[in-house]
């Protein structure tokens, strides 16, 4: 049974397009150093999409058969009055158009927000966290409070979130501390994803290739302790899952440098101003603010807009670190897509 009140968006390839992820903001509290500068300029108020129009673009895809709306930013949560926005959407969870409104945040805010999220229909949280050492994390956030995060999360679990930890792994910062996140994880009842670090942006003086930890080597040293089980499952996104047999809990692992995952990709990314990414390793996109802002009162024109940008989505990505130079190299920040 499809709520979708238009012909559904279906790619090139075949693929159903059902999941979008919007970056509300590109603002964030913290500045973590594989994702944005620490003098980060960021875009003038202006450029970015209004509540109303976030509302209303999400409102134009979920008509179009997206089933799936993840927030993300920036940081989602650091965008004045965001909580409209969250309960403007939850219209479309009641209807049964969207089967799922969730976020990817760094949890600085989620002992304000964890209550109201869950009211307006927020089910699963995903947060971002590297480190349980409060001096690498203050190092690898800038400006971040490891307290603050962990507040965060006891809020979220007591409001009836399920909570997902996304660890980004890094060679030389938090690969001694592999067990000690997996046992964290597993004492909370919370799902643990790690994420091979990607060639975003030009950060500085962090090279990439020195950080990079394969998770082919992660799942290696996972199997000296645990006897790891492959699940079939997907979620939707690009992860693969194992579950730890002796503590029964999932790991998953987004592999985008050591195993393509781009053939059953069923999401597109829209940034704060209104621009689609159909691909998070590819340049290509299309500016979808001119019909949304020329047309307020006629969607026909944006629909359209996104049907086009729909037919022109890749294959696959670029990335490839494999000669030690990193090829298809991202210029954008990952703050600007939305991670």
């Amino acid at each position: 049974m499809t709520h979708a009140t238009l012909p559904p968006l279906i790619d090139p390839f075949a693929r159903a397009i059902t999941y979008l992820r919007i970056s509300v903001t590109d603002r964030c509290d913290f500045r973590c150093v594989y994702c944005m500068s620490e003098d980060m300029k960021f875009l003038p108020k202006k450029d970015l999409l209004t509540l109303e129009e976030l509302d209303r673009m999400c409102s134009a895809f979920i008509n179009m058969g997206v089933e799936k709306l993840r927030i993300t930013g920036g940081e989602p949560l650091v965008r004045r009055g965001i909580m409209t926005f969250f309960n403007s959407m939850s219209r479309h969870l009641e209807s049964g158009a969207l089967k799922e409104l969730t976020l990817t945040t760094n949890g600085s805010q989620l002992a304000k927000y964890a209550d109201d999220l869950y009211a307006a229909g927020v089910r699963r949280v995903n947060i971002s966290l590297d480190t349980l050492d409060d001096q690498k994390f203050a190092d690898i956030t800038r400006w971040g409070r490891l307290k603050q995060v962990l507040n965060g999360i006891d809020a979220a679990q007591r409001a009836g979130l399920r909570v997902k930890i996304n660890a980004v792994a890094l060679k030389g910062f938090n690969d001694v501390e592999l067990f000690d996140i997996v046992e964290w994880c597993a004492s909370r009842d919370m799902d643990l994803t790690f994420i091979e670090v990607m060639p975003m942006g030009d950060i500085g003086n962090e090279d990439r290739l020195d950080q990079y930890w394969p998770l082919t080597d992660l799942r290696d040293q996972l199997a000296t302790r645990y006897q790891l089980t492959d699940l079939a499952e997907r979620s939707g996104g690009p992860a693969r899952y194992v579950r730890l047999e002796e503590s029964g809990q999932k790991i998953g692992f987004i592999t985008p440098m050591t195993h393509n995952f781009c053939e059953s990709c069923n999401r597109v990314r829209l940034t704060c101003t209104g621009e689609i990414y159909t691909c998070l390793g590819q340049e290509g996109w299309q500016d979808l603010r001119p019909p949304l802002r020329n047309h307020p009162d006629d969607d026909a024109p944006l629909h359209d807009a996104i049907r086009a940008a729909i037919g022109l989505k890749p294959k696959g990505h670029d990335f490839d670190y494999s000669r030690q130079d990193v090829a298809g190299k991202m210029s954008r920040h990952m703050s600007h897509t939305g991670g």
